[in-house]
């Protein structure tokens, strides 16, 4: 499948966001959320909300699904951009969770960042 230039773009990106959690690379991370970006969802029917600093610190602080010996299952099933915003909709099954996240996305000074992430973990 041919995809824009933006397309793949974003893709990069969320490459980089699966191999981030996957791995517990904060620095990988950190390099494609926006320093703003703030994170919604529930954990075990749990609210939770979150700065992304706050964000890696648990993930700097957890084991990773690598560590766990996990087998990486995390996969795109949609990605939107509408001008310079876009939306993604991710599979990321990981630490005993079956997530959903969608990022939103902006392209900042010519980068896609992650500017918020909702998630939720379906049964």
């Amino acid at each position: 499948m041919k995809y824009s230039i933006e397309n793949q773009k974003i893709i990069a990106v969320i490459d980089n966001y699966f191999k981030g959690i996957f791995e517990g690379d904060v620095s990988k991370l950190k390099s494609i959320f926006h320093p703003n970006a703030l994170l919604f969802g529930d954990i075990a029917n749990e609210a939770y909300f979150k700065h992304v600093d706050e964000y890696l610190e648990i993930v700097n602080n957890r084991k990773s699904p690598k560590e766990n010996n996990e087998n990486f299952k995390m996969e795109i099933i949609s990605i939107e951009i509408l001008g310079n915003n876009a939306v993604a909709k991710l599979h990321v099954p990981m630490l005993g969770f079956n997530y959903y996240d969608l990022l939103s996305l902006s392209k900042v000074d010519g980068q896609w960042l992650i500017v918020n992430k909702l998630f939720t973990h379906i049964l």
